[in-house]
């Protein structure tokens, strides 16, 4: 049975398995607002994120014990079939296996088998908060991906006029020097995006080929029924 704990309009749906109930994993999710919360029995995996994120959660020192009973690879299997986006999760120090008995070598050959043979992403925490937050991180990026966002490189600005610059050099074909001349020319972004082909051309360094391309970018995609427009 389901038992939600949280709820909230731009929230993240974790989904736990109740086996994992007395983990500090959840402890750490419950003191995280923007978590919708729900504890029940998952036939696969230990949370579910998202609807779509899988992750089968394990200590080092489980990470050995199930490696030596066999446990590991047969979870993997199920796991690697899974249609969602499976991931395991390695959580702890490497204090955790100084009592394990096995070498080096077996455990980085069970981590080879699981990441380049069964093709599961594997995701490193030192601590059951760091493996909540991994867990929504990892859901904030699909979602990003999912929406066609594409990440920048470098701090957004904190100033009117740098913010305006790093979203014009989001344009194709503009670059920081053709920026500052757009916003220069024109004054603002709304303006660059409403002047048409004939005054993009007209300024310093932007030829017709960038300037049908920025206006491709800006401009309507599709017509009211669909239909790509050219």
């Amino acid at each position: 049975m389901s038992c939600p704990e949280r709820s909230g309009s731009n929230s993240i749906s974790v989904v736990v398995d109740d086996r994992e109930s007395g983990s500090g994993v959840l402890k750490a999710l419950r003191d995280l607002e923007v978590v919708t919360l729900a504890v029940r029995r998952l036939p696969l995996g230990d949370y579910l994120v998202d609807g779509r994120l899988l992750f089968e959660r394990k200590t080092l020192p489980d990470l050995a014990e199930s490696i030596k009973d066999g446990r590991l690879f047969k979870q993997a299997c199920r796991l690697a079939a899974s249609p969602k986006n499976t991931v395991i999760l390695l959580e702890g120090t490497a204090a955790g296996l100084a009592t394990s008995g096995m070498s080096r070598e077996a455990i980085q050959g069970a981590l080879i088998t699981l990441s380049v043979i069964l093709g599961i992403p594997l995701l490193r925490s030192l601590s059951p908060e760091e493996s909540a937050r991994l867990m929504l991180y990892a859901a904030r990026q699909i979602q990003a991906v999912a929406s066609g966002a594409i990440p920048r490189k470098g701090a957004r600005p904190k100033s009117k006029r740098g913010l305006q610059l790093y979203i014009l050099q989001g344009l194709p074909g503009i670059g920081p020097a053709r920026a500052q001349r757009l916003l220069t020319r024109f004054g603002s972004i709304e303006n660059v995006l409403h002047a048409q082909s004939d005054d993009l051309c007209a300024l310093q360094g932007i030829g017709s080929a960038t300037a049908r391309r920025m206006r491709w970018a800006v401009t309507e995609p599709r017509s009211a029924y669909g239909v790509e427009k050219r």
